[in-house]
């Protein structure tokens, strides 16, 4: 927390402004606009699967339809599609950026279509805050005229070519969930250049009001939007994200030069000039000589450090076994060796030191 959210709190106290919509909600979707510019526009909603849910349901997908999405992911980001009635179709991952590979993109969506369904809509990630290859996947999208939404959950604050994640797509969506770089405790957005796109957002969102003296309703509403308490939090944590997402990528720089001297540890890294991540968590690949994934990740939490292994894929969930998959095994080797290390922002130079000093005795190598 910074030092503002609990006077945005207690604006909304004071004026009774408790329930979803309010004077901070407007403010917290302004602040959001502001920030991203490129004249998108923002709709607070509940969560960032709440947003992925608007998302599919504004671009027509429906029951028997086929979404392409990104199989190394959280579940939350395929989780829309089924309910939906939809399928989902996986797609690999790239090893530069660890997220959507174009290519076997592409020959999915080749093959779909020779099949006689052509994807509704493409969901790429940008993975721990890394930017996908957006630039080449729009243009394979704009080819084929398949409308992308970008999950851009754990990447606010991060750019591609200058321009900010999520602002590539017809449909952009971000999450506020409890551990993501700011917090509205729970709450997400779904952001679009498209005004219409946002505006069914919002009245989706809002139950399906009709505008009538009493309840009326001529289409399937949803309770999706963010209340004015959550807003307040995301209006004091707007005025901090530049600070956390430096937090964030001096703690990447901190376990970089304390790794340098660890054969076969290897970091997800910008890949080029364009790239520029939040760093929203430092991962690692460890493929040290006759130590593994798992070796380093017990002997972490044995003491009382915590780490996690990199989103296993969804293609190698029981839950999605017969969704169509596209790609090689990028994305299991990823899993088999990749670590999510402590990365939040409030880490202190002493936790990190003690993170480094833990892992470098797990590996048998002195401090760099």
């Amino acid at each position: 927390m910074g030092e503002k959210e609990i006077v945005y709190v207690q604006e909304a106290f004071a004026s009774n402004w408790i329930a979803p919509l309010g004077p901070n909600v407007n403010g917290f979707e302004h602040d959001l606009e502001a920030y991203l510019g490129n004249n998108v526009h923002v709709a607070a909603l509940s969560s960032g699967t709440a947003a992925l849910h608007m998302a599919l349901i504004i671009l027509g997908v429906k029951a028997g339809d086929e979404v392409i999405c990104q199989s190394m992911t959280f579940a939350a980001s395929a989780n829309p599609i089924v309910y939906q009635g939809a399928t989902p179709v996986f797609v690999d991952s790239e090893e530069s950026t660890w997220n959507m590979s174009p290519e076997f993109m592409e020959l999915a969506i080749k093959d779909r279509i020779q099949k006689g369904k052509k994807p509704k809509a493409i969901i790429v990630v940008h993975l721990y805050g890394m930017p996908a290859r957006i630039d080449e996947i729009m243009a394979i999208a704009h080819k084929y005229e398949i409308p992308v939404v970008e999950d851009a959950a754990e990447a606010l604050g991060s750019t591609f070519n200058g321009k900010p994640v999520g602002t590539f797509g017809d449909i952009g969506i971000l999450s506020f969930n409890g551990n993501k770089i700011i917090t509205t405790s729970g709450g997400g957005a779904l952001i679009s250049k498209n005004p219409e796109f946002v505006h069914k957002a919002r009245f989706l969102g809002s139950q399906a009001l009709d505008p009538a003296p009493h309840y009326q309703h001529s289409q399937i509403g949803y309770n999706y939007r963010m209340s004015n308490v959550c807003a307040g939090i995301g209006r004091g944590q707007m005025e901090v994200l530049p600070l956390r997402v430096q937090q964030r990528r001096n703690n990447y720089q901190f376990y970089k030069k304390a790794f340098a001297g660890i054969e076969g540890i290897e970091f997800l890294e910008e890949p080029g000039k364009g790239y520029f991540s939040n760093h929203w968590l430092t991962a690692i690949l460890v493929k040290v000589p006759n130590f593994t994934r798992e070796d380093l990740r017990l002997c972490l939490t044995g003491n009382n450090i915590d780490c996690r292994p990199l989103w296993k894929p969804m293609h190698l969930q029981s839950v999605f076994a017969d969704a169509p998959y596209y790609g090689s095994d990028i994305s299991e080797r990823l899993f088999e060796i990749g670590l999510c290390l402590p990365s939040g922002s409030n880490l202190t130079e002493a936790d990190l030191e003690r993170i480094t000093t833990t892992v470098c005795d797990c590996v048998g190598v002195p401090v760099s």
